[in-house]
């Protein structure tokens, strides 16, 4: 901890690293902890049994928050004739085809999610190298393309997130604000985690989640109790 900032190591001072924590608890601790004066996000890093060097083992998928992110999401959306119209009248901020193409291939990047439907993945494949590294590329795993663009758009705009295996086997995720209330930012915790389980590939044998861990942008650590945080997950189904 030498390297961290005195904020950071006067709330460490209020965590315990050696113990495992109820939801509840982790959560009010990860609000009480935050040290910045901005809002900071609180993020949810899963440990899971995954190996990702394997393609039957690579976690990924979406989950829709209940109380939202608070986060404004700028939605860029592949489409063209009524298509078009359906992710305009849905929220989306910026709509397009070929022009679209072009001007992500020129330099634009002023978004922070995009969709497509299905026909213009074609067109939308010549973006890879731009996109992909990104986390931008839309991708039917993760539900961004899809010819049900209203729905989608309208979950990302009301609180969807995107979840990826890295190449650790670790999950890095959104769920909220330290503004949050514990009810609203359990709510999150609960849905992501269930999303995550029911995203489990079936190349992942053993323990599938082996520690979860909760922390603000600025924060130090929570350690979750595996079980009682997977319970809330079994509360959503």
């Amino acid at each position: 901890m030498a390297d961290h900032g005195k904020k950071y190591l006067e709330a460490a001072k209020k965590v315990d690293r050696e113990k495992l924590y109820g939801p509840e608890q982790a959560l009010t601790l990860v609000k009480e902890a935050a040290p910045a004066k901005f809002d900071e996000s609180v993020e949810v890093h899963i440990r899971t049994g995954a190996d990702p060097r394997h393609a039957d083992q690579i976690i990924r998928g979406a989950a829709v928050l209940p109380a939202g992110t608070g986060k404004t999401r700028r939605v860029l959306a592949f489409a063209t004739g009524d298509k078009a119209r359906e992710a305009e009248e849905a929220g989306a901020d910026i709509v397009g085809g070929e022009e679209l193409v072009k001007r992500i291939q020129e330099g634009f990047l002023d978004f922070d999610v995009a969709v497509a439907t299905p026909d213009m993945m074609g067109m939308v494949g010549l973006l890879g190298k731009v996109l992909g590294p990104r986390g931008l590329m839309p991708a039917p795993k993760a539900g961004t393309v899809t010819p049900d663009l209203s729905r989608v758009i309208r979950e990302i705009k009301g609180g969807r997130v995107e979840f990826r295996v890295d190449k650790t086997g670790v999950i890095h995720a959104p769920i909220g604000k330290v503004s949050f209330s514990p009810d609203q930012l359990t709510q999150n915790l609960a849905a992501l985690l269930d999303a995550v389980q029911r995203a489990k590939p079936t190349g992942v044998k053993g323990q599938y989640i082996r520690g979860i861990t909760l922390a603000s942008t600025m924060g130090p650590g929570v350690h979750l109790d595996i079980q009682p945080a997977l319970g809330l997950a079994e509360s959503q189904r």
